[in-house]
């Protein structure tokens, strides 16, 4: 049973006061659908067979993406242009992360990899 859940439960979660009493909203203006990142939505979208090279492939594209922008913002603020020197770290080290994470995925599939090799039938 899921903990943060408040059906099936005799006792109530301590987590529920931490919940939001109202529709998350979005920019645009429409309900949250629960999945923080925009494009993961693209992936949990159950109409859609995603193969697990999209996924890595969407994630090797975001990441070089989160890296171009961080390279802009850096030279953006070199350059003199109006990019406050917050906003150029918060882009470096949104980057930064975003490498590391895809740097553990795939120790994880290399060492999941190695794993089914060693395996003897």
């Amino acid at each position: 049973m899921n903990p943060i859940s408040l059906t099936g439960s005799p006792f109530p979660s301590p987590y529920a006061n931490m919940r939001p009493q109202f529709p998350m909203r979005r920019a645009g203006g429409s309900p949250d659908t629960g999945i923080a990142d925009p494009a993961l939505e693209s992936i949990a979208t159950p109409q859609q067979q995603v193969g697990f090279e999209n996924v890595l492939g969407k994630l090797v594209q975001e990441v070089n993406a989160k890296q171009m922008a961080a390279g802009d913002a850096v030279t953006g603020l070199l350059s003199g242009q109006q990019v406050p020197l917050h906003q150029a770290m918060i882009a470096m080290e949104e980057a930064s992360v975003s490498f590391q994470l895809m740097v553990e995925v795939r120790n994880k599939l290399l060492e999941g990899y190695q794993e089914l090799i060693r395996m003897q039938v």
